[in-house]
């Protein structure tokens, strides 16, 4: 199967991540990492506005409720914290920091389970040792450490029937499953779902179709992966042209059958990685899972 990527935006972001439909508005939030910018996509317009965070951000997920208008609120997670980002006017507003004070790690990739918890994990600087951890905030503004000794959190999604949820921590090349408690939010029973080749590049961002299958962004690898997480396989592959450094897809579109993805141009040269740092999209044969809003 050949597939046919696109040029959405050529940005050159130097980390480009955490892209996340808006199927209610139709648009797609997305980040760059290390120059402190969240972005938001109009498809219908080709209008892709900034908002400037002041200091990495690691993610950003859609909220229920908040903002001062029609565009809505969102939540995002940055070298200071967890906040709100007003996404009409552009204002901040800290929520909480449960890594205050850390120097060695800061906050990355997250996303808001069925029930409207954001999951946010921290990556480790240097990627020396184990000292991450992955947060829940819960809708009621307490948060809880989920699990700790990570490298660099990062992909995260959750099954239709809500009873299994799938993580990555990149330097380990697996992705982990979990049974989930959707009353509850308690993760157990952590094994291996898919082992990722080196060779492939290291799992970064992660998204889940209808299916229940799960697509996997791969860092160093130049490509997004489909994998079946119940038999570990590869099911289908899609190279990205002119990137390496692959960091994020989501479903997107009205039907949910358009992939975006994002790429990384840090430490990259045009002439050698010409779409480096570029937002992309691809129609694929499978539609993707909607995401979820964080409820609080």
């Amino acid at each position: 199967m050949s597939f046919d990527v696109e040029i959405v935006l050529p940005t050159r972001a130097q980390i480009g991540e955490g892209a996340l439909w808006d199927a209610a508005r139709q648009r797609l939030l997305w980040i760059d990492v290390a120059n402190a910018k969240v972005f938001l996509y109009d498809p219908a317009t080709g209008s892709n506005q900034a908002f400037d965070t002041g200091t990495q951000v690691g993610t950003v997920v859609l909220r229920r409720q908040g903002g001062t208008g029609p565009a809505g609120a969102a939540m995002i997670a940055t070298e200071n914290g967890i906040a709100e980002l007003d996404l009409s006017t552009g204002r901040i507003t800290p929520w909480i920091n449960p890594e205050a004070g850390s120097t060695i790690n800061r906050f990355n990739d997250g996303k808001c389970d069925p029930a409207g918890r954001f999951w946010v994990g921290t990556m480790r600087n240097d990627f020396r040792l184990p000292t991450a951890n992955l947060w829940c905030l819960y809708p009621d503004g307490h948060v809880e450490r989920k699990l700790s000794d990570l490298t660099c959190s990062n992909g995260i999604v959750w099954t239709s029937d809500t009873r299994t949820m799938y993580y990555i921590d990149t330097p380990t090349h697996q992705v982990w499953a979990f049974d989930y408690d959707l009353a509850t939010g308690n993760i157990s029973n952590r094994r291996t779902a898919v082992e990722v080749p080196h060779e492939m590049g290291g799992p970064d961002g992660m998204a889940i179709d209808v299916e229940d299958k799960i697509w996997v962004a791969l860092w160093g690898g130049g490509r997004v992966v489909r994998f079946d997480p119940q038999t570990g396989k590869t099911m289908l592959e899609i190279p990205v042209p002119g990137a390496r450094c692959v960091t994020s897809c989501a479903f997107g579109g009205a039907a949910l059958d358009e992939l975006y993805i994002t790429t990384a141009a840090g430490g990259t040269k045009p002439a050698e990685q010409p779409h480096a740092g570029h937002l992309l999209r691809v129609r694929v044969p499978v539609r993707g899972a909607p995401t979820h809003a964080f409820a609080g």
